[in-house]
């Protein structure tokens, strides 16, 4: 008999193989249910070293319930249940992941160059919040232009309605959501219309509701080390071995058993690990790649310092990772776009040469003083390609911290929107679009988390003292109108309603012309390191350049602010090609997404007028060169000269 993974309940020829870690007990039972009126039939499991209990059940079966009865007293979930049915707290359930039939034999992964991301929260991407009805939406991402979905997390929590960061299971999809077989049917049918799909887990914490590990093992959890949402999980401790192994095997099942194309790391500066001969992240990037076999996977990180070794290869001291959220991007860009900096925006302009700098080189701080931190933030990481930094006007986190989680559209005008979308999504970097955001979605994003009511209190004051940093949000009347996250209203309101994409058609169709535009363009999707350059052009204005070799030149012309004429151009990046000429490939002032209609913005004499809140897309195109007279004519003249007739 050989287990697929370290710890759980696997199906086995003979019955259920159990495994568990609890090295603070002397036995371990596991406690079968369903049984009607009689108690649950209870089977006891051998040391297996190292702290570990296993056994083969031949009574247990798909289907069946259990628990793990500890020391003779008390049963308790699994920490590597497959699937709660009934939530956290209850009876962990067999899963045969056998029995699923996947059609996707000829589907060779994601890898990460030509991606454009979309981040979903299962519950709200829909009415019904199901696996089932989000694989109906599938089709027509694909359409859009999306190549790969970032699933928000999907680990068992407590509660009705969560963003999914409060997990406590993290090796069940939790059942608000549907069957575990629905969530591999989402991803089997992605795949056939050519979508990815990576899952965003969070490998720095666990919930503070039904989260029952320390009653295995308090050696779970860290002694040292801290997080922003209480304990820290032990990576580098006494027996940390098993808890790095919980954790890399849980990578290698998302990919193995579910398909996924990678995984998104939350939070990962809370991910402790100090010492260790190969830092955890690393062990489980290695690990998922060895999952996924031939096929190709995308990791990508969030890491608020900025640490650039998280993508670089092992062999340079790296954690072998893909990709690394950008919020400097996102930053500088929203107070371009708005003209607020509070709280953690005070650091950024918003200038022209910030978002030039965003494009070319990614991270904005790489090492200089931050003021907001009071202490210098990043590292250097000029030699990032761009690819590996995604992209965004809009995230989870970012739409739901403010007082009322409007959309960023909402926020700005119509014209300055289009102007940032179509920077944003032509940029070099990996662009990733938040659900709704392509159709101009109405619906807000607001925090919302269904604990008990003393934890509900808790969750409310902390996400208004949260909040309070913003000084437009710390007015007692403006936190009086926060919308409580406990509140079934408040996760009702996020839903998305895709008649929008009829009612807002403008919207949908600029931001599918622009992906489209980004795949066909060879020199947009080259995504080449060092293949763009940008000049500030006025105070609100500048241009990117985009080098294509054989492909010609592209130009980005953005001006956030009022029309400006340029009547002298000491700028080379504005001169085309020798041989070539600029032609208008594209605008966010054309009628059809709802501009007041596109201009050419170099006139014959070589001024240039560049119109209010606007990009404009030029492509160099070769000039066919003056012919000259004709070579017999000119010599015949020549002769008649010399009186040689």
């Amino acid at each position: 008999m050989r287990r697929r993974f370290s710890v759980g309940a696997e199906l086995v020829e003979g019955g259920v193989h159990f495994r568990v870690w609890a090295p603070q007990r002397k036995r371990v039972d596991v406690a079968l249910e369903g049984h009607g009126a009689r108690a649950p039939s209870l089977h006891a499991l051998a040391a297996d070293g190292e702290g570990y209990f296993a056994g083969l059940v031949a009574e247990a079966k798909a289907g069946t319930r259990y628990r793990y009865r500890l020391d003779g007293g008390d049963a308790f979930p699994d920490p590597a249940s497959r699937a709660q049915p009934e939530g956290p707290h209850q009876a962990s359930c067999v899963v045969d992941s056998r029995s699923f039939r996947w059609t996707d034999e000829a589907w060779r992964g994601s890898s990460l160059k030509g991606q454009v991301a979309y981040e979903l929260h299962v519950g709200t991407f829909t009415r019904e919040g199901t696996w089932a009805a989000a694989a109906e939406q599938l089709p027509e991402l694909a359409r859009a232009g999306i190549t790969l979905i970032e699933m928000m997390p999907i680990a068992e929590f407590s509660g009705e309605v969560g963003w999914g960061y409060d997990g406590v299971d993290l090796w069940a999809p939790t059942h608000l959501y549907g069957a575990p077989d629905d969530l591999r049917r989402f991803i089997d049918r992605a795949h056939a219309v050519g979508v990815g799909v990576i899952l965003d887990v969070v490998y720095n914490h666990f919930g503070p509701d039904g989260n029952y590990l320390a009653q295995y093992a308090k050696e779970y959890f860290s002694t040292t080390h801290a997080t922003d949402w209480g304990e820290a999980l032990n990576f580098d401790g006494e027996l940390s071995g098993p808890v790095r192994e919980f954790f890399a095997s849980n990578a290698e099942y998302w990919i193995d058993e579910y398909h996924f194309d990678g995984l998104r790391f939350d939070a990962t500066q809370d991910i402790h690990d100090e010492g260790s001969a190969e830092h955890v992240l690393a062990v489980i990037a290695r690990r998922a790649r060895q999952a996924a076999g031939a096929r190709s996977i995308v990791l990508v990180a969030e890491n608020e310092p900025q640490e650039a070794k998280i993508v670089r290869a092992p062999e340079r001291g790296g954690y072998g990772l893909d990709a690394l959220w950008n919020d400097d991007l996102h930053h500088t860009a929203l107070v371009a776009l708005t003209g607020r900096a509070e709280a953690y925006y005070t650091d950024y302009y918003g200038s022209p040469q910030e978002l030039i700098s965003s494009v070319k080189y990614g991270y904005l701080y790489q090492g200089q003083r931050y003021s907001w931190q009071k202490k210098r933030r990043g590292v250097a990481s000029l030699d990032v390609p761009p690819a590996a930094f995604f992209t965004f006007l809009e995230n989870h986190d970012q739409v739901a911290n403010s007082a009322t989680g409007a959309r960023v559209h909402q926020q700005t005008s119509p014209a300055r929107m289009r102007a940032m979308t179509a920077m944003m999504l032509l940029a070099p970097g990996t662009p990733m679009l938040f659900q709704g955001q392509e159709f101009g979605s109405s619906a807000p994003f607001l925090y919302f988390a269904d604990h008990g009511t003393d934890l509900a209190t808790l969750v409310r004051r902390g996400r208004a003292e949260f909040l309070a940093q913003f000084p437009s949000a710390a007015l007692p009347e403006t936190q009086a109108r926060l919308q409580p996250p406990d509140l079934r209203e408040t996760f009702d309101r996020c839903k998305l309603d895709f008649a929008e994409r009829e009612h807002h058609a403008p919207t949908y169709a600029m931001h599918c012309e622009l992906l489209a535009l980004r795949k066909r363009d060879p020199v947009f999707a080259a995504q080449r390191a060092r293949g763009v350059d940008g000049a500030v052009l006025g105070d609100h204005a500048f241009v990117l350049r985009f080098f294509g070799d054989a492909d010609g030149d592209r130009l980005v012309i953005v001006n956030l602010g009022a029309d400006l004429s340029l009547i002298r151009v000491p700028e080379p990046l504005l001169a085309p090609p020798e041989g070539a000429r600029w032609a208008t490939v594209w605008s966010s002032d054309d009628a059809r997404w709802g501009g007041v209609g596109a201009r050419l913005p170099e006139s014959e004499t070589g001024e240039w007028h560049l119109p209010a809140e606007s990009t404009t897309v030029l492509a160099s195109t070769s000039v066919e060169p003056e012919t000259s007279p004709a070579p017999e004519k000119k010599k015949k003249k020549e002769t008649k000269e010399r009186g040689d007739d």
